[in-house]
């Protein structure tokens, strides 16, 4: 993709070159590549590349040891493009890549200091670590469910629903059906996408 006279090269890392896409980063991320092979780049991001396993096994481990313990507007800004592409715009631009799935355990480390902070303010140093071991737990299991839609073979009716729910979020209309989950935020929010019965009426 061309964008303000510059060209995305995609057998170079994109993490140096979507700064320079300037507006053109909000439409250049979501037009997504669907193949699961992703050019080489894992010395330059690799900490933006993970296998799923690393973060079950990191995270779990504090969920199951710490109780026994005592959208922002990136349009034209070089910085924000590459914060954004770096947190979640590579999963969007490759969805099918397994790699840039689930979040790293390195920068969930970093993050957890201030939810650690936050937690200990509004509870009690016996409920800190429960409190913090049970919403990473949830955290894990959310994230556990995004990889399995995007690679899983879901057989029952529930699940084969949110795969098709999500993938039509990356594939089809990606400002609406945020939810992973399920789709009640969505709801709440007001961005459920429209059902192809009800566009088709229009």
């Amino acid at each position: 993709m061309v964008a303000q006279g510059f060209t995305v090269d995609l057998n170079k890392p994109l993490v140096f070159q979507v700064g320079h896409l300037g507006e053109d980063y909000q439409e250049w991320v979501h037009q997504p590549i669907a193949s699961r092979e992703v050019f080489d780049q894992k010395r330059v991001v690799g900490n933006s590349s993970n296998l799923a396993a690393s973060c079950l096994l990191v995270h779990l481990h504090v969920c199951l040891e710490g109780p026994h313990t005592s959208s922002y507007s990136i349009d034209g800004d070089p910085w924000g493009n590459t914060f954004h592409y770096l947190l979640h715009g590579c999963h969007h631009k490759h969805p099918m890549d397994g790699l840039r799935l689930v979040f790293p355990p390195a920068a969930t480390a970093v993050l957890s200091f201030p939810v650690w902070n936050m937690i200990k303010l509004i509870s009690t140093p016996t409920t800190t670590p429960a409190l913090f071991g049970g919403g990473l737990l949830g955290y894990v299991m959310y994230d556990v469910t995004h990889y399995y839609l995007h690679h899983g073979q879901p057989t029952g009716q529930v699940t084969r629903h949110l795969k098709k729910y999500h993938l039509n979020h990356h594939f089809r209309i990606q400002d609406k059906g945020f939810g992973i989950t399920s789709s009640i935020w969505d709801k709440v929010f007001g961005t459920l996408p429209q059902s192809k019965a009800a566009g088709k009426g229009r």
